[in-house]
């Protein structure tokens, strides 16, 4: 299970490392996407594999699985990191993730994301975060126990 967070700077190449404790688990060779809330998702090949029959599977003449799929499977890059450990963060998916500088990467259970500093301070601790005991409150009350 990745987990962890971790500081880090893009460099002038839009090259970043990616942190050996996620390595391990990530592997050599991985894909990288467009996500959720403007941060970008790092996947193993075969957990990006299963993310993509996964939503491959889900019926086609629904706009939204149509933009998922569009989103997520036409946005993903297959990267491979070199021998200091970094790779190069295509500049489309900088651009959705608002990466320039100072960046965040998270271990997030199957998968790492990649997120903008500020923006990862934002949707922890600003004004439209949501607390840890609400999100548990909200997932009880939708009949999933935490």
């Amino acid at each position: 299970m990745l987990s962890g967070e971790y500081n880090h700077n893009l460099d002038a190449k839009g090259r970043v490392i990616l942190p050996s404790k996620l390595r391990e688990e990530i592997g050599d060779t991985f894909y990288v996407t467009r996500y959720f809330e403007g941060c970008l998702g790092v996947f193993s090949v075969e957990e990006f594999e299963k993310l993509g029959n996964a939503i491959q599977s889900l019926p086609g003449n629904m706009s939204e699985v149509r933009r998922l799929q569009r989103i997520i499977i036409t946005g993903a890059h297959m990267c491979e990191v070199d021998k200091q450990g970094r790779f190069v963060v295509p500049p489309q998916l900088r651009g959705h993730a608002s990466l320039e500088k100072e960046l965040v990467i998270v271990g997030n259970g199957t998968h790492a994301e990649i997120w903008d500093s500020n923006r990862w301070n934002e949707y922890l601790y600003g004004d439209d975060s949501v607390s840890l005991e609400e999100a548990a409150e909200a997932l009880n009350a939708a009949g999933l126990a935490f």
